[in-house]
């Protein structure tokens, strides 16, 4: 275990950068989670933490203390019992423990003041980890009878796109993905709006034009949201496989979209203003799906 207690430290200047360029993130293969609940998902999920930042001033318990509870993630999740941070694990945790991979996540105790600079939140809870990137591709999604998919084509900003992760994991939904995507999945930005659903949804990025192939080889319905040419959502059967689409506020959805749908469907606006933010319409559109798939 290591101590540092200055900014200009290399591995501090490191975990910066990491947290604010995307080409580092994926020059180096890593990325930056922070926080308990966000780590315990990344975790659960199988990701490899490959240096662990520690504030015990923060955590109320030793560096040490605080790693005892990480390890590769290769125990199946039925095998991690809602690992608790803080405390040495448990029988079932240390078995676990034993099969992680060969080599430890390096450790490393900051004090408060320099933890305060670094960490992404105001609200934190003196844990922030660096952890190896593990990208999933469409050959990779399983899906089971009638699969619930949500996809967003060229979606930009960070806290849409986190949003509509959180919604996902709500609706039970089976995959995301994201076509030609403008920002990276682990913008720490995103990481941080999805509260950890990143981690508890399969999400992979690919083209519009490879989604779409995919999506019709499987055959699941494409329902793409669009004013034009479209019916009221709730009139959609959803109960079969199916993919909702959705594009930017700005400009909507992109004519390879348009010409690949089942049908389009559309919510209906009773206001001034032609749009609602991406967000909310996904969380619309998805739970419409849970409540035709709930009472049929």
């Amino acid at each position: 275990m290591d101590s540092i207690t200055s900014a200009r430290n290399p591995k501090i200047k490191n975990l910066l950068l990491l947290q604010e360029k995307s080409k580092a993130r994926r020059e180096q293969g890593l990325f930056v989670v922070e926080g308990r609940r966000e780590l315990e998902h990344c975790i659960a999920a199988g990701f490899i933490i490959r240096t662990l930042f520690v504030c015990p001033e923060i955590t109320g318990a030793s560096a040490h203390d605080s790693a005892d509870i990480y390890f590769s993630g290769r125990c199946p999740k039925n095998q991690i019992s809602a690992p608790s941070f803080l405390r040495h694990p448990t029988h079932a945790e240390a078995s676990c423990h034993s099969e992680r991979s060969e080599e430890s996540p390096l450790v490393i105790e900051i004090p408060e003041q320099l933890y305060r600079k670094v960490a992404y939140r105001e609200s934190t809870e003196g844990i922030i980890a660096e952890v190896e990137y593990k990208s999933l591709t469409l050959k990779d999604l399983k899906f089971p009878e009638n699969p619930l998919v949500m996809v967003l084509e060229s979606v930009e900003k960070p806290g849409n796109l986190g949003a509509v992760l959180r919604s996902a994991d709500a609706a039970g939904v089976d995959a995301v993905i994201f076509c030609d995507p403008l920002t990276d999945l682990y913008n720490p930005n995103l990481i941080r709006a999805s509260i950890g659903a990143i981690f508890t949804v399969p999400t992979v990025t690919a083209s519009s034009e490879e989604t779409i192939a995919f999506l019709k080889e499987k055959g699941i319905q494409i329902l793409t949201a669009q004013l034009q040419d479209s019916s009221l959502y709730y009139d959609v059967d959803m109960r079969r496989g199916t993919a909702l689409v959705m594009g930017t506020e700005s400009t909507g959805l992109t004519g390879v979209w348009r010409q690949a749908a089942s049908a389009h469907i559309r919510i209906p606006m009773l206001g001034r203003l032609d749009s609602l933010n991406v967000s909310v319409s996904a969380a619309i559109l998805l739970f419409e799906a849970v409540r035709q798939r709930q009472c049929p």
